[in-house]
């Protein structure tokens, strides 16, 4: 089923073996990527075959981790629209501009793709126990997922995300533990009682297949542009596990001859209350430094420090690529341009891309002519308390 090799890490290099539980890189902490017999893939499979199959991320199961297909957890995640947004386009004098509807995943967001693989690897390697720390969205996935299988679910946010998060969580048989401050602080209490009580952590980029769940919307994207890539690709970057996934995505793509060598420029946008990866881009750094007083409507982008840090920051550069921060405001403004033209409701990180759009295209980064991909990561249905006229 898969054409899984091993891991590797990705700022040291060392290799390591697929089939052992693995968390971070032993030598150096940081994370580690499934790797892939791309040249045997090449020989063996043709995209063509892809077409034919269920409309799901398990369409690219030759890339994904799992090894057997009983342990493949599908609940219907992936291959969601990628709607050419016509209204908007017109209404912004802009042909070209395309949403990516993750809002369409099972639990309602992008986060079902990268906890579902995650899931199934770690219930492929004999996990009983997991553990997520989120912002929401992440805890909704893994729970759904981790139910499915069997596995008993813990999942830390904070005191302060919305209920309908909570209540998720709680529906789906999890227990829920709200912590005090961000996501990095869930982060430590989930690390804690995982080392306590003997579970798998599932952390943004802590484990290795998360990622691999989340480079499926960059199969996808080329997939549904007739095997090629647009010019500009948006999304809104928390952890940043979908624009690493995506840009090794492409590597893949291109080494078994589906595209060309042809790259999007990948754009990072975060909320200006919390924005480590813009500050980092634009100041030339390697690694981002922590970001305190996080603040912004957006949950998803409440992400002072991210362990995948120089894996965002690499692939924005090595695309020609840029880091962009929007006020809350302005999400909220976009949400409703993408809502009154397109019929969706979108999360408020949705509409971070759209504001992106609007300054990328005000200062001339992006010119008339070009394609251009938004990412809305999730529906705006656990967000409406945003919507409300006493907020």
């Amino acid at each position: 089923m898969s054409y899984l090799t091993h891991l590797e890490c990705g700022l040291c290099r060392q290799s390591y073996d697929a089939d052992t539980l693995q968390a971070l890189c032993p030598d150096c902490s940081r994370p580690l990527l499934a790797r892939y017999d791309l040249d045997a893939a090449r020989r063996e499979l043709d995209r063509d075959v892809i077409s034919t199959r269920p409309d799901d991320l398990w369409r690219y199961r030759e890339f994904l981790p799992i090894r057997d297909p009983r342990f493949a957890l599908n609940l219907g995640e992936g291959f969601t629209p990628l709607h050419h947004a016509t209204r908007l386009g017109k209404e912004l004098d802009f042909a070209d501009l395309f949403i990516k509807d993750e809002g369409n995943n099972p639990t309602g967001s992008f986060k079902a793709r990268g906890l579902g693989v995650a899931v199934s690897r770690a219930f492929e390697l004999g996990v009983t126990s997991v553990s997520v720390p989120s912002a929401g969205n992440a805890a909704c996935a893994m729970c759904a997922y981790a139910a499915f299988a069997g596995i008993e679910a813990h999942a830390y946010m904070p005191t302060d995300v919305p209920p309908p998060f909570i209540a998720e969580c709680q529906a789906l048989g999890a227990t829920v533990t709200l912590v005090d401050g961000v996501i990095t602080d869930c982060g430590k209490a989930a690390v804690a009682d995982a080392e306590k009580y003997g579970r798998f952590d599932l952390s943004t980029l802590k484990e290795p297949y998360r990622l691999e769940g989340k480079k499926t919307m960059g199969y996808e994207v080329a997939e549904q542009m007739g095997w090629t890539l647009p010019d500009v690709m948006i999304y809104p970057t928390g952890g940043g596990t979908g624009l690493v996934g995506m840009w090794k995505a492409f590597d893949e793509l291109e080494h078994m001859g589906w595209i060309g060598s042809k790259r999007p420029r990948m754009v990072t946008v975060q909320s200006s209350g919390c924005a480590p990866m813009v500050k980092a881009f634009e100041g030339g750094e390697e690694f981002a430094e922590f970001w305190h007083d996080a603040a912004t409507v957006a949950d998803g982008l409440r992400v002072p420090a991210a362990v995948g840090d120089f894996l965002i920051l690499r692939a924005l550069r090595e695309s020609s690529g840029t880091a962009v921060s929007v006020s809350d405001e302005e999400m909220i403004d976009a949400a409703n341009t993408i809502g009154r033209t397109q019929g969706f409701f979108v999360a408020p990180e949705s509409g971070a891309t759209l504001a992106a759009f609007n300054h990328l295209r005000k200062s001339g980064w992006i010119d008339d002519g070009e394609s251009v991909v938004l990412f809305s990561t999730g529906n705006g249905a656990k967000y409406a308390h945003l919507w409300r006229d006493d907020q």
